[in-house]
């Protein structure tokens, strides 16, 4: 492209601070360096994760950063090195990079490269230098990829080539929200045909739980959501039955405990609080029962809860973006949308332009959308 090695000027939407709302600016987007590669981004998601960033309760983030990680785009140009993709090549930019190298990578039983944002921040690009600035300031990069700029930079183990055909302002799913809730179904509780499942928090990472459950083939599948606005939804994509906890004076695991005779067989924590997750715990069946935890917990929290609940047999873990390793995986999940085995399009709740970025935030912090697209 005939931008390839210059200065790009863009839109994008900047947390200048922890507790202020986005800011949209002119930034300036410096070309890739080595083993980098700068997207134009076509269609992103808002994630809870993005919300997140913008309370300060994400951990090791820096400020001010343009945050956002659930996108999709189109190669601009390429820096020394990069082979896996070239420009004009459709791509999903991955939150969790798939670095090759790492003990993780190599593992076959992990997706958790060790270059991830939870074990050395990605706010800067690996040479520990910022590709953003606006008003000349340098602006920090969020988990490598920063959707939320018309154009972004990131390492070339973050990005990874899709379909050609595929729809941008649908697949970019895929970068988060419908993998990680998918996956932790599917690759991380494994679950079973003919089993009975709890999934606490019906978002649109709840909601691809519930997906992947079916698709396994559970046999019962309890949604749990204090937003009753969203049961329809929830039964539409499998929930065979949904609970409100306030509409009961005993707590919701004894609840779910009487329903099902000995508790589910595999719960899922999809909140982002501990004492949810707890609950889900307890959920369980005391001698073989999986709870997964999905939600990313608050910045600096503890996790506090009777050891015996593990000692019978239950088993809490956690999920990873799904358990993907996502280099291999997401064209795979793009493929298998394209063929209409995966039908992600119900998420979407909500199409805005990226002008209305404020918006959408408004939405997902009301509880009234599943998932919103913005475009540029």
């Amino acid at each position: 492209m005939g931008t390839s090695g210059k200065i790009i000027k863009c839109k994008a939407a900047i947390a200048w601070e922890a507790g202020k709302s986005l800011s949209i600016e002119e930034v300036e987007v410096a070309p890739p360096k080595s083993h980098e590669v700068r997207v134009k981004i076509i269609a992103t998601g808002i994630c809870g994760t993005d919300d997140h960033v913008l309370t300060g309760s994400f951990p090791k983030v820096d400020y001010p950063v343009i945050p956002g990680h659930e996108g999709a785009g189109i190669v601009e140009s390429i820096g020394e090195g990069v082979t896996c993709v070239k420009p004009g090549d459709k791509v999903i930019p991955l939150c969790l990079p798939q670095c090759g190298e790492c003990s993780s990578c190599l593992k076959w039983n992990t997706n958790c490269c060790l270059k991830t944002h939870l074990c050395n921040p990605q706010n800067l690009m690996p040479d520990k230098t910022s590709r953003f600035t606006c008003k000349g300031k340098q602006i920090h990069h969020f988990l490598w990829i920063s959707t939320f700029s018309e154009y972004t930079v990131m390492p070339d183990s973050t990005v990874v080539r899709i379909d050609d055909a595929a729809p941008l302002d649908k697949v970019c799913l895929f970068g988060c929200g419908f993998s990680t809730g998918y996956g932790a179904a599917i690759n991380t509780a494994q679950v079973t045909p003919g089993s009975t499942c709890a999934v606490f928090g019906l978002g649109g990472v709840g909601l691809s739980v519930v997906m992947g459950c079916q698709a396994a083939g559970a046999s019962r599948i309890i949604g749990i959501d204090i937003n009753k606005e969203k049961f329809g939804k929830a039964k539409e994509l499998g929930a065979t039955e949904c609970l409100d906890p306030r509409d009961y004076e005993k707590p919701i695991q004894e609840v779910l405990i009487e329903m099902t005779g000995h508790g589910v067989d595999y719960a899922f924590e999809v909140v982002g609080c501990l004492d949810t997750l707890t609950a889900a715990l307890a959920s369980c069946h005391m001698g073989c029962g999986v709870c997964v935890m999905v939600g990313v917990p608050p910045t600096d929290s503890r996790l506090s809860f009777d050891p015996l609940l593990l000692f019978t047999g239950r088993t809490l873990k956690g999920s990873f973006i799904g358990g993907w390793k996502m280099k291999d995986s997401i064209p795979q999940l793009v493929s298998s949308y394209m063929e209409e085995e995966l039908k992600t399009d119900v998420l979407i709740t909500h199409t805005l332009s990226f002008s209305e970025i404020s918006e959408g935030f408004n939405l997902l912090r009301s509880g009234k959308s599943v998932r919103i697209v913005l475009l540029f």
